[in-house]
């Protein structure tokens, strides 16, 4: 999808278990060489991409606080990442998104700055997708459900994802449960992942804005959640 691909996921290792530890140590120390580098856009949306991938390593680990600091960490290279962008890499403002929602914190900021980007007028469903995401957060669920709608019925965008988004907009809850569960299924079945982190980020993600509603289901069991 046209702006949504950050870097070009790598096949998922298939050698045992992950070990999360190690893999976030492996993605800090790339962050942290790719600091000594001079950094034009892409190279900063390289450090948020690494900084991410600690973030859900240590999410999978269970250490929280961790956690949190290196997806604060990612959002802010992917905001800083924007300028200098090429036109609709609205994977950016979505990642920065993603990633404070993960960490527990207050998205408002981000969701003003894709929205200001004119994200909710893009032509591209991951533009609009983008701009949905923030009505969520924002609590605009009208505009919200709206621009879910726009996504629905598409061969270039996740149906779940979208029903998802669109039952959340309307407080739906049972057909919230379906398209979440069809979800989780479908990233348990993928073995792409960005920066090899086989994590059902959008999964957690989107329980978070319905958990902000009351509609937040329990989810079963997944080795691709925490």
């Amino acid at each position: 999808m046209s702006g949504d691909v950050i870097t070009r996921p790598r096949p998922m290792c298939s050698h045992g278990p992950m070990d999360w530890n190690a893999a976030a140590a492996r993605a800090a120390a790339r962050y942290e060489r790719g600091e000594a580098r001079g950094l034009d856009q892409r190279q900063l949306t390289q450090l948020a991409n690494a900084a991410w991938a600690a973030g859900l390593n240590l999410l999978m680990a269970h250490r929280p606080d961790e956690s949190a600091a290196w997806l604060r960490r990612a959002a802010e290279r992917y905001r800083e990442s924007w300028a200098g962008a090429p036109p609709d890499s609205w994977g950016r403002p979505i990642a920065a998104l993603k990633s404070l929602l993960l960490a527990g914190d207050d998205a408002t900021a981000a969701s003003r700055w894709a929205l200001d980007a004119r994200a909710a007028e893009a032509p591209s469903p991951i533009g609009r997708y983008a701009a949905a995401l923030a009505y969520l957060v924002l609590g605009d669920d009208d505009a919200a459900h709206t621009l879910g709608e726009t996504l629905r019925g598409r061969d270039d965008f996740p149906q779940t994802v979208a029903g998802a988004v669109v039952a959340i907009a309307a407080a739906d809850q049972p057909v919230y449960r379906a398209a979440i569960d069809a979800l989780l299924v479908d990233f348990e079945q993928r073995t792409d992942f960005l920066e090899d982190v086989p994590v059902a980020d959008t999964v957690l993600v989107l329980q978070r804005l319905a958990a902000d509603r009351g509609l937040a289901i329990e989810l079963r069991v997944s080795p691709r959640l925490p």
